[in-house]
Formats: C-alpha cells, structure tokens, sequence
C-alpha cells in the first residue's frame, strides 16, 4: 500500500473569515486489485444502488492484475480509480467519484499519471460529465460514444 497526502484549503467565508475556514486532506493511496484493504474500502459503494446508477448500472471489477487508486478524506473514500492491463498499456474504466468534484478527478489522475509514466498506452473511458476533466490532465478523445468517451493521455510536455 502506497499513501499520497494533498492538502487543500477550502475557505467559506469572505476575506479574513477564520470560522469559516475548512482545512480537507486528502489522501490517495495505491493499492493492488485483490488487497483485503481494497474490498473494505470499496465494496460499501461497489454495492450502493445510487453509485452503480451513477456508472449506469455496470457493475465494478477488479483482479490480480488491476492496481486501484483510492481518494481520501479521512476515512471517507471520495473517488477511485481502477487501473486495469489493457492491449499496449493500462486502461483506467469504472471510476467513481463523489459529487463529480473535478479537484479528486485532478488529484487521482495526477497519481495514476505520475505512476504511469511514459510506459505505454494510457488510456480511460470516461463519462460525458468528466471529459472537460480529464481534457484538462492531457487526455484527447479518439472516439465518442453515447455515454462514454475513449480518450488517451498525451505524454509529451506532462513530466
């Protein structure tokens, strides 16, 4: 198991509104895709109705050969990440994030990426809602589907 700290400082307040001040650390950590911990952290969503709804009903799945990348905010997952072989490279498919929070998609990527490197093909399906995210961490679509885009991660000018 391997931990990531970010530290985001949110404040909800005007200028100089110490009570309003919201300190949220989040955490990521990686983990392979039959690890005890993996299951403890997943399968409480893995089994929500209303976060297989939000992957349109299609069930989360993981092996030996997955690694999965998780986001932390205490002990509350916020977003996941599997990332599974694929032809040429990896494949990230069948995300969750919570509340569709464009900064744990940022933070996660950042990880999966880094991780990554230039080892091959990165590539991800990606819900319509996401794609201005993952444009964003130097993904390009290659093909547009109903629901789902198939996009690639541009290594050139990233590390």
């Amino acid at each position: 198991m391997i931990f990531f700290n970010n530290y985001d400082i949110f404040a909800s307040g005007g200028p100089g509104n110490i009570p309003g001040l919201h300190i949220a650390i989040m955490e990521i950590i990686r983990l392979d895709g039959i690890d005890k911990k993996l299951y403890e952290l997943v399968a409480p969503l893995a089994m929500n109705p209303a976060v297989l709804r939000q992957n349109n009903n299609y069930p989360f799945k993981t092996s030996f050969k997955y690694v999965w990348y998780i986001a932390l905010e205490g002990t509350e997952v916020i977003g996941f990440m599997p990332l599974k072989p694929s032809s040429g490279g990896k494949c990230i498919d069948n995300y969750y994030i919570q509340d569709d929070s464009g900064n744990t998609i940022d933070k996660l990527l950042e990880h999966v990426i880094d991780d990554h490197g230039d080892s091959g093909l990165l590539s991800a399906l990606v819900h319509r809602r996401h794609v201005q995210d993952f444009h964003r961490n130097g993904f390009r679509t290659f093909i547009e589907w109903t629901k789902y885009e198939k996009m690639d991660y541009i290594f050139a000018g990233r590390r």
